[in-house]
């Protein structure tokens, strides 16, 4: 997985969205990062409440199509400015999904009785 920094990360989302716009798929995700690539062990005898929080919040955003991973975080001080970029990167990007088929009840109903 490739760590970018916020603006080559969105950069790559948009070249990512181009080569997939006829087929394939772009998984993005995000949760909130701790700055550990490995889990601590817990413990239990701690009166400490949330041991991981330490210095300032920031969030890891990933973002796939099964071949390529690219992956961002984004410090606190940083979440508007990118979130802006985000969104209007998603807004231009997002004309290219299938609407879905929506079957009615009433065909379901005569398929079941014959």
């Amino acid at each position: 997985m490739v760590l970018l920094d916020n603006d080559t990360f969105l950069t790559q989302l948009t070249l990512l969205f181009n080569k997939t716009r006829s087929i394939g798929t772009v998984f993005v995700t995000m949760k909130q990062y701790h700055g550990e690539t490995k889990p601590k062990p817990r413990n239990l005898k701690s009166t400490d409440p949330n041991p991981h929080a330490t210095g300032e919040p920031r969030c890891l955003f990933r973002a796939t199509n099964g071949k390529k991973k690219l992956s961002t975080v984004v410090m606190h001080k940083d979440v508007n400015k990118f979130q802006v970029a985000y969104a209007s990167l998603l807004k231009t990007n997002i004309d290219s999904l299938k609407k879905r088929d929506k079957k009615s009840k009433k065909s379901k109903k005569t398929k079941a009785t014959q």
